[in-house]
């Protein structure tokens, strides 16, 4: 059995500060929540790079979005294989439980996990290509996405390269066939931006000119 330690101080002092504040301020809103269930409007699967605040970005309220995480913001292929799957979890309890209207990948600038895989399959992370690394192996994902650079300098490439995590995980969305004929119906739509965290700007990619644009 794992051992656990007392929780930090300063996370206490957070909580009570928060639950002294915020919480007795929206007191009946979050027993509304408890008492009704959640109703998201859209479901965002976004990195789990601490510096993506999804809620602060979009000023979210609490029970608005329903939020995944993971390295470099990707979506496996389907793979109905009885085996693990979180992601596809969350995007299935999403599209057919929750029955979101919206399903929003959020790539960001500076991503750890897709300059892992830039070294990768540069030849420059031999590490990231062993059979035990959980890294790299999430991150062959990506690996399409690799052979689709534009030729460069390395900067421009591994930026380019977070773009096509993001365009990645809307392939493989639509390989789901829930989500695809959620799509078709017009009952969810799928849409891919990008967030500069140093300049605070939001890119979305416009499939019919195949590009990120600034909103």
């Amino acid at each position: 059995m794992a051992q656990t330690r007392a929780l930090p101080e300063y996370l206490v002092r957070r909580y009570t500060g928060w639950k002294a504040t915020t919480f007795q301020e929206n007191k009946s809103w979050y027993k509304r929540l408890a008492d009704e269930g959640q109703r998201p409007r859209a479901m965002i699967i976004s990195c789990c790079d601490s510096r993506v605040h999804v809620t602060s970005i979009f000023g979210a309220d609490q029970g608005e979005f329903f939020i995944h995480r993971n390295v470099a913001n990707l979506v496996p292929p389907y793979a109905p294989d009885s085996d693990h799957h979180g992601t596809s979890a969350a995007v299935e309890f999403a599209v057919n439980t929750l029955k979101v209207a919206h399903l929003i990948v959020l790539g960001h600038s500076g991503c750890g996990g897709v300059r892992g895989c830039y070294d990768m399959c540069s030849g420059d992370a031999p590490e990231l290509n062993e059979a035990t690394s959980f890294v790299g192996r999430w991150m062959d994902i990506l690996r399409p996405g690799f052979d689709r650079l534009p030729e460069g300098d390395t900067d421009t490439r591994v930026r380019a390269l977070e773009k096509e995590a993001v365009l990645t995980s809307l392939d493989n969305l639509m390989s789901f066939p829930f989500v695809r004929e959620a799509v078709e119906n017009d009952s969810l739509g799928l849409h891919g931006l990008w967030n500069d965290i140093g300049e605070g700007s939001l890119e979305a990619y416009d499939s019919e000119t195949k590009e990120f644009a600034p909103i």
